[in-house]
């Protein structure tokens, strides 16, 4: 005799562990949340149309920001309200996956609008879940772009008003005023019936991407008992009784049938079609090297350059980057300055790495400039132990503390007036750490300015300040 067998669905993860040290089957989802019933029909719509391998889950800042705990799938976390540029970047460059972004009504409609507007419009291959449940649920109960008329949140005590916060916004109408979206609809939580259509409505969506119709969105009306301050049972008839008819249920658009899906050609691209695209074998010096060949201590480093704005140091970090790629190995390159650059705290941290990078941030560097005192004062500790700090004796009246350690003080600035203007210092710094670490070509480096300095007439001063740091080393 045929039996149902309920299970978990193939989808999701064996086991949800979401605390370290703990090993539970239930989520982190408040009683009555809607989150977890679209999850379940999404993982079962993921198996059953065959693509959980090839599925990326994308899941920004929100109640829904450890959705990576829970699906059996690729998955990456952004920041809040980023999504779909960084769904529509996984997408162009692995056309064969499947990427979901899910977002919440505080993520996607505020934070977020330009980003969804944007991916609407280029009608983006990807496929969208928006969870509106009218409120900042995470967060602590603010008014969302969606709250409605007259609904108390924390930041509206006394309702929601037209006059002063505006109408609730309507993201499947608003979106289907642009041509490019396929398929746009919203549906419901609320009930048994809702719920089959959701589930129905979440299969078409994926498939729409699966045959390359285009751009698809289904917003879902979901309950929040505790930001709406209700029982479970009372939030469903909470959306049944003041969300639906605000935010009517039903298909907004649908176009899947009309077109013709689209699949972007296969492009293999290897080192040398890199090279070529990069100019880096014709306008470029480049010169293939193995790591093997810098001294040990001083492999793969992971660089902090940190001064004041205005003395070079995000020039110096993307000079070394520059001379690193040229030499074909792995580099990257990220800023952070105050809000006052020149003048200001800046750093700069740079990998250059033979094999893969798993993030730009540099928290403990092996190599650390720092061209000024408050910059060595904070970064000091941070320097793992081996590594080397080179520090500006101009600007500098101490020694590192450490002992375990690599310390070389240097007169940059001094130098670098010695040579017309203080803005040399940086090229000071990287003739001295290319000479001490050995790490890139003098040769390489040299040819790299003309890519990274706009004014061409200050190449000529760079390259004789670069030969000084390095005599001075």
């Amino acid at each position: 005799m045929a039996k149902d067998i309920l299970r978990k669905p193939g989808g999701f993860m064996d086991t949800f562990v979401y605390k370290p040290g703990q090993d539970k089957g239930n989520t982190h989802y408040c009683p009555g949340c809607g989150h977890g019933i679209l999850h379940k029909l999404i993982a079962e719509a993921l198996v059953d149309l065959g693509v959980v391998d090839r599925t990326i889950m994308v899941s920004p800042v929100g109640c829904s920001v450890f959705v990576y705990y829970y699906f059996a799938t690729g998955n990456i976390q952004v920041a809040h309200g980023r999504a779909p540029a960084v769904a529509t970047g996984l997408k162009r460059s692995n056309p064969d996956s499947i990427v979901i972004s899910y977002q919440g009504d505080g993520d996607l409609a505020a934070i977020g609008g330009n980003n969804i507007l944007h991916a609407a419009n280029r009608g983006e291959n990807i496929t969208v879940f928006f969870v509106n449940n009218a409120i900042y649920g995470m967060t602590g109960g603010q008014m969302a772009p969606t709250t409605l008329l007259g609904q108390k949140t924390m930041t509206s005590p006394y309702g929601r008003k037209i006059e002063n916060e505006g109408y609730p916004m309507k993201v499947v109408e608003l979106l289907s005023t642009l041509s490019a979206p396929a398929y746009l609809e919203r549906t419901s939580l609320d009930d048994s019936k809702n719920i089959a259509k959701t589930r129905k409505a979440v299969r078409k969506a994926i498939q729409c991407q699966i045959d390359g119709k285009g751009f698809s969105l289904v917003e879902v009306l979901s309950m929040c008992p505790s930001q709406w301050k209700t029982t479970p049972v009372e939030s469903k008839k909470w959306i049944k009784e003041r969300m639906i008819p605000y935010y009517p249920l039903g298909v907004k658009k649908d176009v899947i049938e009309e077109r013709a899906g689209y699949f972007p050609p296969k492009i293999d691209i290897d080192d040398e079609s890199i090279k070529e695209m990069l100019g880096l074998k014709k306008e470029k010096l480049f010169r293939d090297r193995a790591m093997s060949d810098v001294p040990e201590k001083y492999r793969n480093p992971q660089i902090k350059i940190a001064g004041f704005g205005g003395q070079g140091v995000l020039l110096l970090g993307q000079t070394l980057a520059e001379a690193g790629m040229r030499h074909g190995w792995n580099v990257s390159w990220i800023p952070s300055y105050g809000p006052e650059m020149r003048g200001g705290t800046a750093n700069c941290q740079v990998n250059i790495s033979e094999g893969p990078i798993g993030s730009p941030v540099v928290d403990f560097p092996t190599i650390l400039v720092a061209l000024n005192k408050p910059s060595l004062d904070k970064f000091e500790e941070t320097v793992q132990p081996g590594g080397v700090v080179f520090y500006n004796t101009s600007m500098i009246d101490r020694k590192p503390k450490r002992n375990d350690i690599e310390a070389i003080g240097l007169p940059f600035s001094d130098i670098a007036d010695e040579l017309g203007s203080l803005k040399f210092a940086n090229m000071v710094v990287v003739g001295a750490v290319l000479e001490k670490t050995k790490l890139i070509d003098m040769d390489i480096v040299k040819d790299a300015l003309k890519e990274v300095i706009h004014n061409k007439k200050f190449v000529e001063t760079n390259i004789v300040a670069i030969d000084r740091g390095a005599k001075a080393v």
